[in-house]
């Protein structure tokens, strides 16, 4: 939810009704599913149904666009910062290393991204189009590290590890499955298959 910060003057200054609706949004999407209607959002939001189709033309726009807005906090939750030292294979494995600690979480339930792409099942719905770039973005990352690392096939393994990522996240978010120590065994096999350092 969004906080309350102290204006000068010790006035309280709320957050604007378009970053309200993202919270909610995000939140609410993540947690119960991307079917909420638009009074849930609003309420949640404590914004008017009218507020909401002068920021936005669709609840599908407001959730496009807090997805955008959290794709940025995902990556930088997951992957490892520019200044971060390690191998490829190294920075890999901590991935996986975050994901099994995100995992753990009492809300955890999932990858916001893919749960919106199966969810929507279009992949032209604007929410879809945004996912789909976030899981890209992803992808890209794993090509680079295995390529850095010497892989023989990157673009397989990245998509190999890509599987692991989201069957892990979709399992761990529906509670079937731990991933402790799972998923990082299951990438280490994958890493030494393809030759990565």
């Amino acid at each position: 939810m969004a906080t309350t910060e102290k204006a000068p003057g010790n006035a309280p200054d709320k957050a604007s009704p378009r970053d309200r609706l993202l919270d909610a949004a995000a939140e609410l999407f993540y947690r119960d599913g991307v079917s909420i209607g638009v009074e849930a959002l609003c309420k949640a939001a404590g914004v008017s149904k009218r507020s909401m189709y002068q920021l936005f033309t669709s609840k599908d726009e407001v959730l496009a666009a807090s997805l955008d807005r959290r794709s940025a906090a995902y990556a930088e939750q997951l992957l490892p910062g520019p200044q971060d030292d390690g191998t490829p294979r190294e920075r890999v494995l901590g991935l996986f290393e975050r994901l099994e600690k995100a995992s753990t979480e009492p809300g955890y339930q999932g990858c916001p991204f893919l749960a919106a792409l199966v969810e929507l099942k279009d992949l032209g719905h604007p929410a879809s189009v945004v996912a789909q770039q976030a899981k890209q973005h992803l992808q890209d990352w794993l090509r680079a590290q295995a390529e850095a690392g010497g892989a023989r096939e990157p673009e397989l393994l990245a998509r190999q590890l890509m599987l692991v990522f989201d069957g892990a996240s979709a399992r761990s978010g529906a509670r079937i499955e731990s991933l402790a120590g799972l998923t990082t065994v299951t990438v280490t096999s994958l890493m030494d298959a393809a030759g990565v350092a």
